[in-house]
C-alpha cells in the first residue's frame, strides 16, 4: 500500500476523460472565444445528475482509459518549487463576478499531480467546459509550464474560496487535488487529514488502486447560501462513479455526499467514505530521542458509534508492519478519525497540530452489515499519511454491480453528536514496576485516562470500576484513581498485562459504577514485540 507524501500534497493544496467524450474536440473559433469573468468556455451541453450517473454507467461498461496527461517530459519538471510559482490569478476565478458567493480557483498539473481534470460551469441545466489557458496562472516566460499546449487541459484540481470582497487574501475552505483526495477546513481554522472518493483494495495484498476524479461541474449558489454544489465523475480500472457534493460553510465544513458506483470487475476490498491521516507518535509510545516534540500527529484515534449504540475509542498506533483491524457492525451510526488532544504544550510545534480538524462520517440510510476497517502503516516521518479508515460492506462485489452510498462528512473539532459518557483522553504504557523490586519480564503496565461528567458526578469516596477483557494474557493490579491535582472528572485506570510470545493482543476497557456505564469503550491492540 502506497504512502502519501503529505508534506507535498498539504503545502500545495493550502498555500480523465478524453476531450471528445465531453465535448472539447472540434470547437469552433466562436465557441472558444466565449468568455465570462475572463475565463474561456466551450460549447453548451445539457447537464444533470441523472445524466452524470448514466454517463458513469456507460463509462464502466467500456475498457478503462487513463485521464490525459500533458507532455510527461514537461510535467515531470514542474517540481515542488516550480509548482509553487504557478499561482492562479484571482481575476480569472469562476464566480469572481459575484454570480455566486464562493469563487473557485484552479490548480495546475505538476510532478506530483500529472493527470488532467476537466472543469465545467453549470447554469440553467447546461454545462460549458472551462478551457485551460496558460494566462490563468502567474508564469514567467522561462517557466517550464509555458511549453505545455493549451489542450488537453492542464488543470489538476480546485479550491473553494471564502465569500466576501477580501476572499483572495484568505485560504480556501475546501480543496480537491490528486486522485480522489479532498480536504475541508475544520472549525479551528486548520486543514489536516484528507478524505477520498473511494478506496479500492486498500491493504488487500494486491497493489492499491487510486481512481481519479476526472471531471467536476460547478453550480452557482444563491447570494445568501452557505453551500456549494459540485458534481464529480470518478474513473479507475475497477469502477466508475457519479458524485454529488453539497458543501456547507458552517463553523467548520459539512459535506453531504451522494455516490453511485458502477463496477467493471469484482473488488477484493472496497472502502466507502475513506479517511486518510498521519500518526507518528504521541504520549502512548515514542522511541527515545526520535524527535524533540512530545507528539506529532494529525489524528490520535478512531472513534466509532455502532449501530447498537456503543461508543468506541481506538487509539492509533505506528506499527512496525502493516496492521489491519476490522470492527464488525450493522448499520453504523458514525465513525471518524479524530484529533482529541488540543493542548499546544503536548505538541510544541508552530504548525499547530493542536488545531487540526477531526473528520466524522455520518451514514445516511441503511449501510447494512460490514465493518469499519482501520489500516495502520509504519512511518518514521510526519510527511507521510499512514492511517486509513473506511466502511467495508460485508456483501462481496462482482462485475456489473451498482452501489449507492450517501453520507454526511463533518470537518469539525469534535464529533458532531458527542456521547454523554466519559471519554478516553490518554493511553500510556510502561514496564510493570514495583519500587525496589526487579521489573518482571513480559509484563506491561497500562494507564488509561478518562474524563467526563459521569466521573465528576460520582459520590465522594466512590471509585469507578475498570471492566477489562483481553484476547489473551492475564491482568493483574487493576484499579482506578483520580488524576492528582485539581482535575474534577478525570480518572486513571491502571493495570498490568502479562503475556507470552509476540502475537498481538486485543484489549477492551470501560468504567462503570454498579450497573451504570460511565465511559466509552477503550479498544487497543498491544503488540508485545513493539
Amino acid at each position: 500500500m502506497s504512502l502519501l507524501n503529505r508534506r507535498m500534497l498539504g503545502q500545495i493544496m493550502v498555500a480523465g476523460l478524453a476531450a471528445q467524450a465531453l465535448g472539447t474536440a472540434g470547437l469552433s473559433t466562436a465557441a472558444i472565444a466565449q468568455q465570462a469573468g475572463g475565463l474561456k468556455f466551450g460549447r453548451s451541453r445539457p447537464f444533470s445528475y441523472d445524466w452524470l450517473r448514466k454517463y458513469a454507467a456507460d463509462l464502466a461498461a467500456k475498457p478503462y482509459q487513463s485521464p490525459p496527461r500533458p507532455d510527461p517530459a514537461i510535467v515531470s519538471r514542474i517540481d515542488y518549487d516550480a509548482h509553487g510559482k504557478l499561482k492562479f490569478k484571482t481575476d480569472y476565478a469562476l464566480f469572481a463576478d459575484g454570480k455566486s458567493p464562493f469563487p473557485i480557483t484552479f490548480m495546475h498539473v505538476g510532478q506530483f499531480f500529472p493527470k488532467t481534470v476537466q472543469m465545467f460551469a453549470v447554469a440553467g441545466g447546461k454545462a460549458r467546459e472551462i478551457l485551460y489557458q496558460p494566462d490563468y496562472f502567474t508564469m514567467n516566460e522561462d517557466h517550464v509550464a509555458q511549453k505545455l499546449p493549451a489542450q488537453p487541459s492542464a488543470f489538476a484540481g480546485f479550491w473553494v474560496r471564502e465569500p466576501g470582497k477580501d476572499w483572495a487574501d484568505k485560504e480556501p475552505w475546501v480543496t480537491f487535488l490528486g486522485a480522489s483526495y479532498f480536504r475541508g477546513v475544520g472549525e479551528l481554522g486548520q486543514v489536516g487529514l484528507s478524505a477520498r472518493g473511494i478506496a479500492v483494495t486498500p491493504g488487500a495484498g494486491v497493489p492499491e488502486e487510486f481512481p481519479d476524479f476526472t471531471a467536476f461541474w460547478f453550480v452557482p449558489s444563491p447570494a445568501d447560501s452557505d453551500s456549494v454544489t459540485v458534481y464529480a465523475l470518478l474513473d479507475g480500472p475497477s469502477l466508475a462513479g457519479a458524485y454529488r457534493f453539497v458543501m456547507h460553510r458552517t463553523r467548520g465544513v459539512v459535506m453531504d455526499i451522494d455516490a453511485r458506483l458502477f463496477l467493471r470487475q469484482p473488488i477484493a476490498r472496497i472502502g466507502i467514505a475513506p479517511l486518510t491521516s498521519m500518526y507518528w507518535f504521541s504520549e502512548t509510545a515514542k522511541a527515545a530521542a526520535v524527535d524533540w516534540r512530545p507528539e506529532v500527529h494529525d489524528s490520535d484515534g478512531l472513534a466509532i458509534w455502532t449501530g447498537s449504540g456503543e461508543r468506541i475509542w481506538r487509539p492509533l498506533n505506528n506499527p512496525t508492519s502493516i496492521v489491519i483491524s476490522s470492527f464488525l457492525d450493522n448499520n453504523p451510526r458514525g465513525f471518524g478519525l479524530m484529533q482529541r488532544d488540543r493542548d499546544f504544550d503536548n505538541y510544541q510545534d508552530g504548525v499547530r497540530y493542536q488545531l487540526r480538524p477531526s473528520a466524522w462520517v455520518e451514514p445516511k440510510g441503511s449501510w447494512g452489515k460490514g465493518s469499519v476497517q482501520l489500516i495502520e502503516l509504519p512511518t518514521d516521518d510526519e510527511i507521510h499519511d499512514n492511517i486509513v479508515a473506511y466502511w467495508n460492506p460485508a456483501e462481496p462485489t462482482k462485475a456489473g454491480d451498482a452501489l449507492d452510498f450517501a453520507y454526511r462528512l463533518h470537518w469539525l473539532a469534535d464529533e458532531p453528536h458527542p456521547s454523554p459518557l466519559a471519554r478516553c483522553i490518554a493511553t500510556r504504557l510502561s514496564g510493570a514496576n514495583t519500587p525496589g523490586q526487579q521489573r518482571p519480564e513480559g509484563v506491561r503496565r497500562f494507564m488509561v485516562e478518562f474524563a467526563g461528567e459521569p466521573l465528576a458526578a460520582l459520590p465522594p469516596n466512590v471509585a469507578p470500576e475498570p471492566v477489562l477483557w483481553a484476547s489473551r494474557g492475564e491482568f493483574s493490579r487493576a484499579f482506578t484513581q483520580p488524576v492528582p491535582g485539581n482535575n474534577p472528572g478525570r480518572w486513571r485506570a491502571q493495570f498490568d498485562l502479562a503475556v507470552n510470545g509476540t502475537d498481538p493482543v486485543d484489549m477492551r476497557l470501560f468504567l462503570r459504577s454498579g450497573d451504570a456505564v460511565l465511559s466509552e469503550t477503550w479498544l487497543y491492540q498491544y503488540r508485545p514485540f513493539s
